[in-house]
C-alpha cells in the first residue's frame, strides 16, 4: 500500500475520466479540486511540511480562493518561494492557513526573499517530499509527530544561503495573510536558535539546528543584517507595520554540498521544542535519514492495516492514495495544549466533524481505535475548558465552531466508541458534557419550539440526544434514556409530511434534497413520512438522477443564474461535497440494496481517478476518501448507531486489521467493475460460514474480524429485500413527535 501512494491526486483542478452512466446526472456545485498537498506529513501528526506558493488553501499549487466550479489558476507552473510547515489537507475556506517557518534556499540577496522559483522534479510519498528549484538547489523534507528535518542540497556559489522568516504566515491572497502578535528570536550558539511566535492566539515554539558549523549565523530584520545580534523581540507587532524578520545561515559552497536544518515544534514554549527535537531526531546533526526511514516505517505499518486484491496499478493508487488522506487529519498533539495547563490528549485541525463524523471517525476507529480514543479524550478536553463540544478545531484560540454547518456531531463520534467499548473513557464524565452540550446554542431553540433552523440542526441534535441516550444506558441512567426518548424522535419535526422531504429553510452547501436522506436512528418512520417504501424509493431515484439527462457542470467563475439552475435540479452532488454521502444506503432500508449497488458502483467507477485532478471535490481531511476507501471495501458505517451496512465490494478480497484481529472480505462470481460496465449485485452474504439475510454487521461483528463472504452476480437477487437495518420504532416504544419539552422537564445526569 505504501508503495502505491500517491500525494499528488488531489492537487490539481478535477480531471475524471467521460463520465458514464448515473455519474453523467450528477451535478457538481461546490469547487472542482481536491485542495490536497504532497508535502511531508506523519500519521495524525502535528507537522507537515511542503513546498509554499501562497497558493488557496495548503499554501500549495496554483490557485486562488474558490467556492464554486473549477478553480482560477494564479500560477502557470508549480512555483515556490520556500518551503513551510503545517498545512491544511484539502480543505475549503476555513481562514486557517497557517505555513509557518518558511524555509528559503537562496544564492540571491535577501532582497530577493520572497521570489517565485519554478518546481521542477517532485517527488513524494508517505512521510516525504522533495523538488528542485530552478535556481539549481535541491530540497527534501521529512517530518516526526512533533519535528521537521530539511535537507538542501547547492550547487557551488559563493554566498549560499538558508534563510528562515519566522514572519510568514497564511497565504499569498487578498485577505489570506497570518500575522504574528508577539514574537520572539533567540541565537543561542553556532547552529542553534530558538524563538516563537504568537499566531492567532497560539504561541508556536521551535528550536532549530543547522549542520554546518562553517556557514554563518545572522539574524535579519526588514531584509537587512543584523551582524552581531543575537535577540529579536516583539512584544506588539500590528498588520499594517510588520516588517519580515528571521533568521540565515549563510556561506560557500561546494557542488553537491548538503546542508541540513532540524525542527522541534511544540505548542508550549522552546524547551519542550527542542525536547520533542531530540526525542525524535536524537541528539546531533545528520538525522535526515534516520527520520525519514522511521516515518515511513510508520506509515507502512499503518496503510497496511487494509489490503485489496486488484489486478489494476492505476486502482491500488486510488484506494491506497485514499487511505493515506484519510490519516493525516486530526492532528494529534499529545501534551501540547497551550490553553490550559494539564497534560492529556490535544488535538487541533479538526476541520471539520462536518466533514468527518460519518466517514473518517468511524475508520479511525477500526484501524487505530488508540488514536480514535485520545481524539475523544482531547474533545473532551475541549468541552471542559471552553464549554463547548467544537465542530471544528484550529490551531488558534477560540474553536471555530462552524455553527451553521452542524451541531452535536461530537455525540456520534462518542456514542460509536461507547457502544464499541473501547477503553479510556470516563463515560459518566462524558454524559455530563455531552447532555449540557445539547442545550447550547442551537440546542435552546429545539428545546423551546421542538426545532431548529437552519432546518438540518433539528436532525443533528434529535440524533445526538439518541447517540447520549446509547452513553446513559451504557453507565445505566434508565431515567435518562426514557427522558431523552421524546427528544429523539423529534426529528420529525423537520420535515414537511406533505412532501416527505426537509421543510424549507437554509442549508449549508446544498439543498433541502441533500439533506433529507440522511441515515436516522428511525429509518422506518422516515420511510413511512414519505409514503412507504415505494414513494420513498421513487424520491431518491428521482434525487440520483435515474432517467433523467446528462448535466453540464460549472465552469470557471460560475455566475448566479448558472448556480441557481444547477441547484434547482435538486440533484445528488457526486461525492463532490459532504451532505448527501451516505444517501445511496438510504435504499437499503426501504429494501432496495440493488439500488445501493448501482449508484455506490457508479461513485467509486467514475468520480475517483489517478493523477493530480483525481478528486470530485475538496477532500476535507478525508473525508471524501474515507468514503472511497469504505464504500470500496463494500461497507458503509451508519455513525453513531453501531452498524456497518454491506455492499457489493469493489475487489475480489480485501483484508482490514481491526485492533490484534482481521475481517476477511472474500467474493464470488467477481468481476473486475468498470465505469460504464453493468453492476455486480449481491446475492449472498455469509459470515463466519453463517448466511445472512439481513443487510448490515453490527460494531461488534465489526470489530472481532472474521471472513465475510459475498457472493455477487449480475442481476438483482432477494438478499435484503424483506430484513431492513434496525430502526428505533420497530424496537422500542413509541413517545410523543411533536411539541418542545421545556428546559424545566429536564434533569441532570446523576
Amino acid at each position: 500500500m505504501f508503495e502505491r501512494v500517491d500525494p499528488f491526486i488531489g492537487t490539481e483542478a478535477t480531471s475524471l475520466p467521460e463520465q458514464h452512466g448515473l455519474a453523467t446526472t450528477w451535478w457538481w456545485p461546490k469547487p472542482q479540486v481536491g485542495n490536497t498537498h504532497p508535502g511531508a506529513t506523519y500519521p495524525l501528526g502535528m507537522v507537515s511540511a511542503c513546498a509554499y506558493s501562497g497558493g488557496y488553501p495548503t499554501g500549495y499549487g496554483r490557485y486562488d480562493l474558490g467556492t464554486e466550479g473549477l478553480p482560477n489558476p494564479i500560477h502557470e507552473t508549480v512555483r515556490a518561494s520556500g518551503f513551510t510547515h503545517f498545512q491544511q489537507s484539502g480543505t475549503g475556506a476555513i481562514r486557517k492557513y497557517y505555513n509557518y517557518f518558511r524555509v528559503t534556499p537562496m544564492l540571491q540577496p535577501l532582497d530577493d526573499l520572497g521570489q517565485l522559483w519554478d518546481v521542477v522534479d517532485e517527488v513524494a510519498e508517505p512521510g516525504y517530499y522533495s523538488a528542485t528549484l530552478d535556481s539549481g538547489i535541491r530540497a527534501e523534507i521529512t517530518v516526526g509527530p512533533k519535528s521537521a528535518v530539511h535537507r538542501y542540497t547547492f550547487p557551488a556559489h559563493r554566498d549560499a544561503r538558508l534563510v528562515i522568516d519566522f514572519s510568514l504566515g497564511g497565504l499569498a491572497i487578498p485577505y489570506g495573510r497570518t500575522v504574528p502578535l508577539r514574537a520572539h528570536l533567540h541565537s543561542i550558539g553556532p547552529g542553534v536558535a530558538q524563538g516563537q511566535i504568537v499566531v492567532e492566539g497560539a504561541p508556536l515554539a521551535v528550536h532549530v539546528e543547522c549542520d554546518d558549523p562553517r556557514w554563518r549565523q545572522m539574524l535579519w530584520y526588514d531584509r537587512r543584517l543584523m551582524p552581531g545580534g543575537t535577540r529579536l523581540d516583539f512584544d506588539h507587532i500590528r498588520p499594517t507595520t510588520l516588517r519580515p524578520f528571521g533568521l540565515m545561515w549563510a556561506g560557500p559552497s561546494e557542488p553537491g554540498q548538503v546542508v541540513e536544518l532540524r525542527f522541534g515544534f511544540s505548542l508550549r514554549g522552546v524547551d519542550q521544542a527542542r525536547a520533542n527535537l531530540e526525542n525524535e531526531c536524537g541528539p546531533g546533526p545528520s538525522s535526515f535519514a534516520a527520520r525519514r526511514v522511521e516515518t515511513a516505517e510508520v506509515w507502512r505499518s499503518t496503510l497496511g492495516k487494509i489490503r485489496i486484491d486488484t489486478p489494476s496499478t492505476d486502482k491500488q493508487t486510488v484506494f491506497s492514495t485514499a487511505l493515506y488522506h484519510s490519516l493525516i487529519k486530526p492532528c494529534l498533539a499529545p501534551g501540547e495544549s497551550p490553553y490550559w495547563p494539564t497534560d492529556g490528549p490535544f488535538a487541533f485541525d479538526i476541520a471539520t466533524m462536518w466533514d468527518i463524523y460519518r466517514t473518517q471517525l468511524p475508520l479511525l476507529a477500526m484501524l487505530l481505535p488508540d488514536k480514535a480514543m485520545e481524539l475523544a479524550q482531547a474533545l473532551l478536553s475541549i468541552a471542559e475548558e471552553e464549554g463547548n463540544f467544537p465542530i471544528g478545531y484550529r490551531m488558534a484560540r477560540g474553536a471555530d465552531r462552524f455553527s451553521r454547518q452542524a451541531s452535536a456531531l461530537a455525540h456520534t463520534f462518542l456514542s460509536d466508541l461507547c457502544q464499541l467499548g473501547i477503553p479510556g473513557m470516563d463515560w459518566d464524565g462524558a454524559l455530563v458534557h455531552m447532555h449540557n452540550d445539547l442545550r447550547r446554542t442551537y440546542g435552546e431553540d429545539f428545546l423551546f419550539n421542538g426545532v431548529a433552523h437552519p432546518i438540518s440542526h433539528t436532525l443533528d441534535i434529535a440524533f445526538g440526544y439518541w447517540c447520549t441516550s446509547q452513553v446513559a444506558a451504557h453507565v445505566g441512567d434508565q431515567a435518562l434514556v426514557e427522558q431523552f426518548a421524546p427528544l429523539a424522535a423529534q426529528w420529525v419535526n423537520a420535515y414537511d409530511t406533505s412532501t416527505g422531504l426537509l421543510q424549507d429553510s437554509t442549508f449549508y452547501e446544498g439543498g433541502r434534497w441533500n439533506y433529507s436522506f440522511r441515515l436516522l436512528h428511525d429509518m422506518a418512520a422516515r420511510i413511512k413520512l414519505s409514503g412507504g417504501d415505494d414513494a420513498f424509493v421513487e424520491q431518491l431515484d428521482q434525487f440520483f438522477g435515474y432517467g433523467a439527462p446528462a448535466v453540464v457542470q460549472p465552469g470557471r467563475r460560475p455566475g448566479v443564474e448558472e448556480m441557481a439552475s444547477g441547484y434547482a435540479l435538486n440533484r445528488f452532488e457526486g461525492l463532490n461535497n459532504e451532505p448527501d454521502m451516505e444517501a445511496p444506503w438510504a435504499y437499503q432500508y426501504a429494501g432496495r440494496p440493488d439500488r445501493t449497488a448501482e449508484v455506490v458502483q457508479a461513485i467509486v467507477q467514475n468520480q475517483f481517478a489517478v493523477g493530480r485532478g483525481g478528486l470530485p471535490g475538496n477532500d476535507d481531511s478525508g473525508g471524501l476518501s474515507s468514503w472511497y476507501v469504505w464504500a470500496s471495501l463494500g461497507l458503509f458505517p451508519v455513525a453513531g448507531q453501531n452498524l456497518c451496512l454491506v455492499n457489493a465490494p469493489a475487489w475480489r478480497e480485501a483484508s482490514i486489521e481491526v485492533g490484534d484481529r482481521t475481517l476477511n472480505i472474500e467474493t464470488q462470481g467477481f468481476t473486475e467493475p468498470t465505469p460504464g460496465g453493468p453492476t455486480q449485485y449481491v446475492q449472498s452474504v455469509h459470515l463466519d460460514g453463517e448466511r445472512l439475510e439481513r443487510t448490515w454487521l453490527t460494531g461488534a461483528e465489526l470489530h472481532r474480524g472474521g471472513r465475510l463472504l459475498i457472493a455477487l452476480g449480475p442481476t438483482p437477487s432477494d438478499w435484503g429485500t424483506t430484513v431492513r437495518p434496525p430502526s428505533v420504532s420497530t424496537t422500542l416504544p413509541s413517545y410523543p413527535t411533536t411539541g418542545p419539552t421545556t428546559l424545566s422537564t429536564l434533569r441532570s445526569p446523576r
